[in-house]
């Protein structure tokens, strides 16, 4: 017998490389970020780079590589340039055949100040990890550090990442999907320290405004509190804040371990202001679950280089901000009557929106990428924003649960099993999951509901959920009724330009269009902050000649004017509520 040889073939190990980035400002008023990679350990004879096009929790495709420039590829010593090439508007390639030591730069230019984008000036350096870094495709689970090189050395760095020991200014992200989720604030900027539920958290303020931070602070810690009430507990092991006090600026942008904020520097005195600032803290704090950990499958794992398709962002955001006008009631910011006042705002926003009679829900967050970030002229006509509706429809099935089950249980219940079934291992979920569990809490047949509401386009039943908790809307017309005209007219160059015409509305029919030049009504001329008075000298049914520079071509049109509109719309208590209303409204808002 012939003894067989074997035949040991050598071992192909991968290895793995490692990942550097270091960013410099050294003339922040340039608004130049000046980015270094470094990668180690390189094997292959090509080295692929792509920038994100977007960022998790703002979904719109915002080009973030239009901002680099300068980018340069070199062997690690710096003494040979690498050859590169660019192979589509976000992808990058370069040769680097027997190089295993490859160093990247190139700068970012940073003037937008958003919670989404990147800004840099004398006063301070922001950047989100989308709009800043590549990443290497195949490569996205590997482990990437960040030494940050501040321009003086007074500057301080703020961000969720945890810093590595015993290098100042250096931190340690798990891989890309946590560095795009960690934003750095770096400049003079304010920290405060506070502890909540045995964590440490963090306030970071940059800015100078009417901001008061104890109050902040302390109605911030509440807000954490009655959230975590729901969930039971707090995901992480520490939380930063970080608030940008702009001129007008407005928005919020979540992330696991960390929040940024961006508010008028001086909203925070008024009551009505500083509560709406409260609700923008227990919004985007409640994205840590809701999105950041329970998110739809189509968003389980992020596609940086293209749209995530998903028909549920109604509940990621229109649920979170049903919760954020409920939680500071719960967390006393406001009372009952704030809550009501705030929601009632927002009923307003929604049944002034035609736009409701035409889009979907299910369709306003699947096209939220084409639509909800690209407003024009038309869209309230055809449009409906998926808070918006998401919101109103969140409360409808929160009050339907509750009556059903007498206030023993609600929308929290929901809440609570998606965490439980999807948000603590981060499996994303579908449509019907999401139906699946609404109706186990709800403990009722909800197909019919999400069939009119969430894919149809019935209006919503607002009095009647809302009649069980001795609550209806109440129309508020003008002391002086307005004649319906159906275009909305605004001061912009010094000039009053009609902004908006609502499909079907009086200007509509005559002809009037969007980008008009207003100029008189009965050849007088008119302004965009006296038109209401001008109109209340005639009345419904009124035939007016209005003038308009349209396409700079002189026009005039006869309107016939229509019924006046509710001006705005309140839920509002009814008379004489029974005792099975006072209790249900008690058990919600009262608890």
């Amino acid at each position: 017998m012939t003894k067989a040889t074997a035949i040991h073939k050598p071992l192909t190990v991968k290895t793995t490389p490692i990942i550097h980035y270091e960013v410099a400002m050294s003339v922040p008023e340039s608004h130049l970020f000046e980015v270094t990679l470094q990668v180690t350990n390189w094997q292959a004879a090509v080295l692929d780079l792509k920038m994100p096009v977007w960022t998790p929790g703002s979904y719109l495709v915002r080009e973030y590589a239009k901002q680099i420039q300068d980018f340069r590829a070199q062997t690690s010593d710096e003494k040979k340039i690498l050859f590169s090439r660019k192979l589509s508007k976000n992808h990058w390639q370069i040769e680097t055949e027997s190089v295993a030591e490859i160093k990247v730069k190139y700068r970012v230019f940073a003037n937008d100040l958003t919670v989404r984008t990147n800004h840099l000036d004398a006063t301070h350096g922001y950047f989100n990890g989308a709009a800043l870094f590549f990443f290497i495709p195949g490569w996205e689970q590997e482990s990437i550090t960040v030494r940050i090189v501040p321009p003086k050395s007074d500057w301080l760095v703020s961000t969720a990442l945890p810093e590595i020991k015993d290098k100042v200014n250096s931190f340690w992200a798990e891989d890309f999907d946590t560095l795009v989720d960690s934003p750095f604030e770096i400049g003079t900027h304010q920290v405060y320290d506070f502890e909540v539920l045995g964590k440490p958290h963090q306030l970071a303020i940059w800015g100078k405004g009417n901001a008061n931070p104890t109050k902040i602070i302390a109605d911030t810690r509440k807000i954490i509190e009655a959230e975590a009430k729901i969930y039971g507990g707090l995901p992480y092991e520490s939380y930063l804040f970080l608030l940008h006090l702009s001129g007008s600026g407005f928005g919020g942008l979540e992330h696991k371990n960390s929040t940024s904020l961006n508010y008028p520097r001086f909203g925070f005195r008024a009551k009505d202001k500083y509560d709406r600032f409260m609700q923008l803290v227990a919004h985007e704090f409640f994205h840590l679950w809701n999105v950041k950990r329970i998110r739809p499958k189509a968003l389980e794992k992020f596609d940086y280089e293209g749209e995530n398709y998903t028909t549920s962002l109604w509940f990621c955001e229109g649920t979170t901000s049903y919760y954020d006008l409920l939680i500071p009631l719960r967390a006393k910011v406001y009372d009952p009557d704030g809550f009501l006042e705030a929601l009632s705002k927002d009923l307003t926003k929604y049944l002034t929106t035609p736009g409701r009679k035409v889009q979907p829900l299910s369709e306003s967050s699947f096209d939220a990428w084409i639509k909800l970030y690209r407003r024009d002229a038309n869209s309230d006509n055809s449009q409906i924003s998926y808070y918006l509706k998401g919101q109103m429809v969140s409360l409808l099935l929160d009050l339907l649960i509750r009556k059903r089950h007498q206030n023993q249980r609600s929308l929290d219940d929901v809440m609570k099993i998606m965490w439980q079934r999807f948000g603590k291992d981060e499996v994303g979920f579908t449509p019907e999951e999401l139906l699946e569990v609404l109706e186990s809490v709800a403990e009722t047949d909800l197909s019919s509901f999400s069939d009119r509401y969430i894919d149809g386009l019935d209006e919503l039943p607002f009095d009647e959920y809302l009649q069980p908790f001795g609550l209806k809307i109440k129309q508020i017309e003008d002391s002086e009724p307005v004649p319906y005209f159906g275009a909305k007219v605004v001061t912009k160059n010094g000039k009053d330009t009609i902004e908006f015409v609502e499909n079907n509305s009086p200007a509509a029919i005559a002809g009037i269009d969007a980008d008009d030049e207003l100029l008189a009504i009965a050849r007088m001329r008119v302004t965009a902050d006296r038109l209401n008075e001008r109109l209340k000298d005639y009345q419904a049914g009124d035939k007016i000649s209005v003038t308009v520079f349209h396409q700079d071509e002189l026009k005039t049109y006869q309107v016939k004017l229509g019924k006046p509109q509710p001006s705005s719309y309140q839920v509002v208590r009814i008379k004489s509520p029974s005792k099975e209303q006072v209790d249900l409204y008690s058990g919600w808002l009262k608890k």
